[in-house]
């Protein structure tokens, strides 16, 4: 039903012949260079900030926006195209080629897409090359080696695939090759070896194998070599080192072999960075090092580094982040830090990490005199001992404190309240003791606090309610007691709180309810008392929930039905009574369940996670009866069983129904159900959102959600449109909306989703259009397609002529028709809809929907059959959603 893209020649063609029918304003000098810009035009599809708009016939193409022309020589001949950041979608016309005259293309930061035209090859003038951030696919152009006088050639940030092309080595006038972020494969070609005025070489992030070649030690004039996250191996080969004009090396995240050469700092005398981590090299770290005066950054993580830092790191002046974590650094001797009282000299430090070592020795003073620029300090997993220096809240950059895993005593200095800019603080798993500083509510932007595995003793101050940024709190295996105090249960932010194995007392506070965020709570192997509050059953995004080990009394609050995402239940050695709620079975999540040595009593269920006795204990409950066998519970009596049927016929269901139209959701809970919005979730994507599966707890079931991006043009509209649209329709082939989320994410900015019912089998397009990665063999009958097609005609005709306000969705297509379990067809998307009150009192929405055939008249449904072959099943239907041509456009629908 569509209609074939139009040829290319033909639009040349009409172009032209339009130009000498029509004529223009404007004296052009050069119509090749003009038809070819209207050829670019044309292929764009989306031009949200009109940039385009002035390419027209009344102004002259050298004053066109983002279009430059030639000086004194060619004045009428485009020598640049700058169209960079202006979100334009489409590809780029071959017709390109036409523009001879080209030296800089400048089309960064859009969204063009497919493949990078061959053609680009023939701008035999063309100088720089800039496609950066775009979605571009396919292959590198090999005929872009013809491109001879070409000196910048930038295409990272796409998606490409392939090889690097061999014949790129041929351009001998390339300074700068930046291809990173990519998907490319295979090999670093050799000839690259043969660009000797290259600069800089920038090939991160790919995934391109087998060693580095030989031959790139000819780039006798190269300043970056940037070949980082790729699967390189081998090692590198030793002519590198001698490349002095070398200022950033960055191999990280390979797996490379060998050691640095000890002479390197003399080698490369321009070294600024030196980035090796995730490698396995092995060796000392060489003292030479420090002769590359202009040091900025060392980054040798994650290797198998040995012996000792070198102590006269501390001349390089310019240093700002040294990173040496998680290699076997340290002797095991008092001195094995003594590098660092060479960083006090380093007044530009902003990082230092060199956890997960084997340091040992005090920590020395001189670690409070670091640069004031010093925003990490990383020292964690270590031997370190001794005291935490009183002065150092001379630190005044801190944002993460990291001295976690050590042998470090004494007390947590008052003084660190002072570091106000501390983010996140880890002082766990030392022998610390006293108690918790007050001081630490004044830290008004830290957000982790973990203070675990230490001898801290007395109360938790409960000024730390003030952190209101607070996240995650870790205090367990301390020595702590006293109360919990209520303030902590106002940190809306908490997300964990671990306070097992201490001595605290009391009842837990009623406020503990209104942790929204809340996802783990654990107060296992405390001295508790009173009921569990009812409260908790708000906290809905509690997955581990742990108050074993208390003294705890009362039954289990009905209002626990509410955690629909919950993982795992310890309720164990407490006090508790009552009848097991038979609602536990229906916690679909629900994985790890103790309700042991407690005086439960009466029938426990069978269904659900009761049905699996290695993920269930109820030991020590001698009143309880009932039960899958291989719990080897006593049988019930039959007046037992009786009672409990009463009791259980007198109380209503306390879970919430997914009809409920008030039930709402949080950005964190969509976030936490699509597991961070990851690709593995993701089902579909549209122009103006993108559709995720996931399990909201809310409704115990998969859903779909429907995340508008905001920053396309016309998101917002579509969002308003399809709330506007779906707010009072109900009909069984229309697509049910649960819920909706108008909010804020995690860094501000605006955020709105819609919440519908998950369609399992997909959308009608992946059955009639098999996607090159679907395994599946999929087909639809005549008569199945018969019964999508009465499917979708009834969800129209209840959208046409039954709504309070008639509906026109504008927007019928396969991908827009979404099939349930029994193949039950649900019309979705109502982005592009509009009432037809709407479209009657305008003239402006113009042509909306999928282009196809236009029947004659105003309304509504159409069923055109087409016999392809003899055979009943080959047979496809289309169906039409048509109205006034200028106003709702034409939707058409194959199958």
């Amino acid at each position: 039903m569509d209609l074939p893209p139009m040829n290319l020649w033909a639009f040349w063609s009409f172009l032209f012949l339009s130009s000498c029918l029509f004529g223009s304003s404007a004296n052009f000098s050069n119509e090749t260079d003009r038809l070819s810009l209207l050829n670019f035009k044309h292929l764009i599809t989306e031009d949200p900030l009109n940039s385009l708009s002035s390419w027209n016939h009344t102004l002259h193409f050298c004053h066109w926006q983002g279009v430059t022309c030639g000086g004194r020589l060619h004045p009428q001949r485009v020598t640049a195209l700058n169209l960079t950041g202006q979100k334009l979608v489409g590809p780029i016309s071959p017709f390109i080629r036409n523009l001879t005259f080209l030296r800089r293309i400048e089309l960064a930061n859009n969204s063009f897409n497919g493949r990078i035209p061959e053609e680009m090859g023939r701008l035999f003038r063309l100088q720089y090359l800039m496609l950066t951030n775009n979605t571009f696919t396919g292959e590198i152009p090999a005929n872009l080696s013809h491109c001879s006088e070409l000196k910048s050639l930038f295409l990272y940030g796409n998606h490409l695939t392939g090889r690097i092309p061999t014949e790129l080595g041929s351009l001998s006038k390339l300074t700068k090759l930046v291809i990173h972020v990519n998907s490319l494969t295979g090999s670093i070609p050799p000839s690259l070896g043969n660009l000797s005025s290259l600069i800089w070489l920038y090939l991160s992030y790919n995934s391109l194998e087998g060693s580095i070649p030989d031959d790139l030690r000819r780039l006798v004039s190269l300043e970056v070599l940037a070949i980082a996250v790729n699967e390189l191996s081998g090692t590198i080969p030793p002519q590198l080192y001698n490349l002095s004009s070398i200022n950033v090396l960055d191999v990280r995240w390979n797996r490379l072999h060998g050691n640095l050469p000890p002479n390197i700092g003399l080698t490369l005398p321009n070294l600024q960075g030196l980035c090796a981590a995730g490698n396995q090299f092995t060796g000392p770290i060489p003292v030479s090092l420090s002769n590359a005066s202009g040091l900025a950054v060392i980054n040798l993580a994650k290797n198998s580094f040995s012996g000792s830092v070198p102590l006269n790191f501390g001349s390089l002046k310019d240093l700002s982040r040294l990173r040496l974590w998680g290699n076997e650094l340290g002797i095991g001797k008092a001195h094995d830090l003594s590098f660092l009282n060479s960083l006090i000299n380093c007044s530009s430090l902003q990082v230092l990490d060199v956890g997960f070592n084997r340091f040992s020795g005090a920590l020395p003073d001189s670690v409070a005199n670091l640069s004031t620029q010093l925003r990490v300090l990383m020292l964690d997993n270590n031997m370190i001992f001794g005291s935490i220096p009183s002065g150092i809240q001379n630190l005044i950059g801190l944002t993460v404190l990291d001295v976690g895993h050590n042998f470090l005593t004494g007390t947590i200095p008052i003084s660190v309240g002072m570091l106000n800019k501390v983010e996140r603080l880890y002082f766990n798993r030392n022998e610390l003791s006293g108690q918790i500083p007050s001081s630490l509510s004044n830290i008004s932007r830290l957000y982790i606090l973990t203070l675990s595995g230490n001898n801290l003793m007395g109360r938790i101050p409960s000024s730390l309610g003030n952190c209101v940024y607070m996240q995650l709190i870790y205090l367990y295996n301390n020595n702590l007691s006293g109360t919990l105090p209520k303030q902590l249960f106002n940190l809306t932010s908490l997300i964990e709180f671990h306070v097992e194995n201490n001595s605290f007392t009391g009842s837990l506070p009623l406020e503990a309810g209104s942790l929204n965020a809340l996802g783990r709570f654990i107060i296992s192997n405390n001295k508790l008392s009173g009921e569990i509050p009812s409260s908790l059953g708000n906290c809905l995004s509690l997955e581990y929930l742990q108050l074993d080990g208390n003294f705890f009394l009362g039954s289990i609050p009905l209002s626990f039905s509410s955690l629909r995402g919950l993982r795992s239940l310890d309720l164990s050695r407490n006090n508790l009574s009552g009848e097991i709620p038979k609602y536990l079975e229906k916690l679909i999540f629900l994985q790890y369940l103790n309700l042991s040595f407690n005086n439960f009593e009466g029938e426990l269920p069978k269904q659900g996670i009761f049905g699996n006795a290695s993920q269930v204990s109820v030991l020590g409950n001698s009143k309880l009866c009932g039960g899958i066998q291989e719990l080897q519970l006593p049988p019930c009596s039959s007046q037992a069983s009786k009672k409990q049927g009463i009791k259980s016929r007198k109380k209503p269901s306390p879970l919430p129904s997914a009809e409920d139209p008030l039930v709402k959701v949080s950005y964190a809970e969509l976030f936490k159900a699509t597991d961070g919005f990851s690709s593995a979730n993701l089902i579909g994507a549209g122009s103006f959102a993108t559709v995720y599966k996931g399990i909201l707890h809310h409704f115990g079931t998969m859903v779909a959600m429907k995340v508008f991006n905001l920053q396309q043009q016309g998101a917002l509209r579509s969002f308003m449109a399809e709330c506007e649209a779906l707010r009072n329709i109900r009909h069984r082939n229309l697509v049910k909306i649960l819920t909706c989320c108008s909010s804020i994410d995690f860094k501000g900015n605006d955020f709105k989703a819609l919440v519908y019912e998950y369609m399992p089998s997909g959308s009608l397009e992946t059955w009639l259009h098999k996607d090159s990665h679907d395994q599946l063999t999929r087909s639809l009958k005549f008569t199945q397609r018969l019964n999508i097609a009465i499917d979708v005609a009834s969800a129209l005709d209840y959208l046409h002529n039954h709504c309070e306000t008639s509906i026109i969705h504008r927007d019928l297509k396969p991908s827009n028709i979404l099939l349930d379990d029994d193949m039950i067809a649900h019309v979705s998307d109502f982005g592009l809809a509009r009432f037809l009150s709407e479209v009657a009192q305008t003239s402006s929405l113009g042509m909306k929907g999928s282009i196809g055939y236009i029947a004659p008249g105003n309304n509504f449904i159409y069923f055109l059959i087409y016999t392809h072959t003899s055979t009943p099943d080959s047979q496809s239907i289309c169906l039409l959603e048509t109205g006034p041509v200028t106003k709702l456009g034409v939707s058409v629908v194959c199958m």
